[in-house]
């Protein structure tokens, strides 16, 4: 299995984006959606790992006309496991979680996460009551995820297997009452 670069696979996601809301995990995800410029509907998460997938809800259950992604990393997700229980008996139709899974904590060392060893997060999120869940292993097969963000509803969950090699850091606005701010004036509801 070929592994996908990360920021290969968060540009073709966010290609032709629109108006889509996008919430991004601490770390390897944020610096990914900076790489691609600054947007007042993005909202990277600073010092709640873990807390990625629940803002995403928040956020698809406050805006239901909005497509929201939340872009984190296996790490992330495995500290909000219980999210994906939350999440899948909101029917949150609006909301696609994206999981860029290099296997490894990147943040405080690489080491292995539970991925490493076998655990394999879109049955776990399948078995939480996700209707849509993938595991994309190369580049090809992005187009197809793509599309379930940007004009397909309902609920999605999708894990990219993607290589853990180090990427310059492109750092995106770290103060959260300006990003919450910013984003309530995109959204007009200030």
């Amino acid at each position: 299995m070929n592994q996908i670069n990360r920021r290969e696979a968060v540009k073709a996601l966010l290609r032709e984006r629109g108006q889509l809301l996008v919430v991004t995990g601490l770390g390897a995800p944020a610096y990914d959606l900076a790489s691609l410029g600054d947007n007042p509907l993005d909202f990277p998460l600073w010092g709640a790992m873990g807390g990625a997938a629940m803002l995403g809800m928040g956020l698809a259950l406050a805006q239901p006309q909005r497509d929201v992604l939340v872009l984190t990393g296996d790490g992330e997700m495995l500290m909000g496991l219980g999210s994906l229980a939350t999440i899948a008996t909101q029917s949150t139709q609006n909301l696609h979680i994206v999981v860029l899974d290099n296997e490894a904590y990147g943040e405080t060392g690489k080491q292995a996460t539970h991925t490493a060893a076998g655990l394999d997060l879109a049955a776990v999120a399948k078995a939480c009551g996700f209707p849509k869940t993938s595991v994309v292993t190369e580049l090809s097969q992005i187009e197809s995820a793509r599309a379930d963000i940007h004009t397909g509803k309902g609920l999605s969950f999708t894990v990219i297997k993607v290589s853990a090699q180090e990427l310059p850091r492109v750092l995106p606005p770290r103060d959260g009452p300006t990003l919450t701010q910013r984003m309530r004036e995109a959204l007009q509801i200030v």
